[in-house]
Formats: structure tokens, sequence, C-alpha cells
């Protein structure tokens, strides 16, 4: 039995998303967005065997969050949990997949970890992120989000835990010469992504109600690293960590004794 939750992010970035929470003898893996050869192999690294996942949850529609479920769904049972549009988008990709429909901003629970919805600024038809919460420990997710509403702060009020993006820093966002205007544009507007310093009064904010561990994900690989991700929320919780794209980033089981911050801290900014 599971006695304590914790989480791990098995990949982060625009070539794919997905995470696992585990809690009270359940496992949720969130988004699919990595092959499935890589979630299976990803989920092994963290001692999981794929079959003993309890359901999968569905941040919104994009390819970097779903693209890994079709061929994955073949040799898992898991419900796929997701919002009535999302759901709509999604299916035609998994057609004999069991569904279970939730509205956006609904709570519903995994014999006794509760899992809470709220609605999140994107360009996708239904997005959202996640609050999970035990007797120990509240979780939040969010995942691609464009600001941060008065609606997603309140959802995540009172977690010590959160995985959040930090898309871009602006200055590297303003000089990539890779990206047209037009896409840097969809990046920043308000149902894109979140900046550096978007994620940092996130989390300056929520601090003062208890959060304690940040890890950063969803970095973008042109303009972003994790050493200035990193920086612009360096003090602002005990632990900071960066999810990486190419593998799991490790359990994350709660904020670490002041020893082992101070030895974090002093590996990522000398």
């Amino acid at each position: 039995m599971i006695r304590a939750m914790r989480f791990a992010v098995l990949g982060s970035g625009s070539g794919g998303n997905a995470a696992v929470v585990e809690a009270g003898g359940k496992r949720v893996l969130v988004d699919a967005g990595l092959s499935a050869r890589q979630i299976v192999r990803r989920l092994r690294l963290m001692g999981i065997e794929p079959e003993s996942v309890d359901a999968i949850l569905l941040t919104h529609e994009h390819g970097d969050h779903v693209k890994g479920l079709r061929v994955l769904m073949k040799s898992m049972a898991a419900p796929i949990y997701a919002t009535p549009m999302t759901r709509e988008v999604v299916r035609e990709q998994v057609a004999a997949a069991s569904w279970k429909i939730f509205e956006s901003g609904a709570t519903f629970s995994l014999d006794g970890l509760s899992i809470q919805s709220f609605a999140v600024p994107h360009d996708a038809v239904e997005p959202v992120g996640f609050v999970f919460r035990s007797e120990a420990r509240a979780v939040g997710l969010v995942s691609d989000s464009g600001h941060v509403t008065p609606r997603v702060t309140e959802a995540l009020r009172g977690v010590d835990a959160l995985f959040v993006e930090a898309n871009y820093d602006d200055a590297l966002l303003e000089a990539d010469t890779r990206r047209p205007w037009s896409t840097k544009q969809r990046i920043a507007s308000r149902h894109g992504h979140l900046s550096n310093a978007q994620t940092a009064e996130l989390v300056a904010g929520l601090a003062k109600d208890g959060l304690r561990q940040v890890v950063l994900g969803h970095l973008s690989r042109d303009c972003n690293t994790a050493e200035v991700a990193l920086a612009a929320v360096q003090g602002l919780v005990p632990e900071i960590a960066c999810a990486c794209q190419d593998e799991p980033c490790g359990w994350h089981e709660g904020p670490a004794a002041p020893c082992d911050i101070a030895f974090r801290a002093d590996e990522l900014f000398g």
C-alpha cells in the first residue's frame, strides 16, 4: 500500500508531456504525450508496471499531451478521464477506450484520492489543471496556460507542491530567430504559455499559503533554460527543481529537509 502522495514527471516539453501521481494505493497517469514506448519505459524506470495504472487524466487534446494514447491503450485497461469537449476531439484516436467524463471545475475521487479539476486559459477546446489531495498533502498540476486567472490561483491555494509550466523567458523569446512573429505572439498570448516571470508571480503568491515544493516543466528548448527558469523562482519556496524532456525527473515525495535543500541550491547556483 502506498501511504503518502508522491509524483514524478516522466517527461515535459514540446516533444511530449506525461506525469504520474501515486497516493493511497492508486496510480494516476496525467497526459500521454510521449510515445507509448517511452511512457512504458519511463514508468518502469520509476518502478511502475503499466498495467498497474488505475486511471489516465487528460489536461487537453494537443498532440504533445495525447499522442501516445492510441498505442498505449492497446496494452492498458485504465479508464481515461477527460472533459466532454476534450473527449470529443480525442476519442476518434482511441475509440475502444473506457471514458470517464467530468465537467471542468468538478471534483471526483479514486478510492480516497481526491482530484479537483479547474479551467485554465489555453488555445485548446476545454483545458484543465488538477489538484490532487490525500490526507497528507495536496499537489497542484498546471500544464499549458496562457496566464494565471483568479480561478487558477484559488484552485491552487493551499497546495504544498506544484508542478507548473515555465515555458519561456521573455528576453530569449524576443531574441529567438527560429520562430516567426505570429508564433511568438501565440506563445506569449493570454491563451498561450506561461513565462518564467508569470510562473514566479504565481509561486510567490502561493508560497504565502503553504507552497513548499515546485517542479518547473514544459521549458522551451530555444526560449528558456533550466538555469534561467530556476533563477526566476529561487528563494520563493524551499525546494525547486526542473523537469526535463528526455528522462523522468525522479519522485517528489514532499519538501526536503533543510540540509538537503541547501545542498541542492549549492548545486544549482554555485
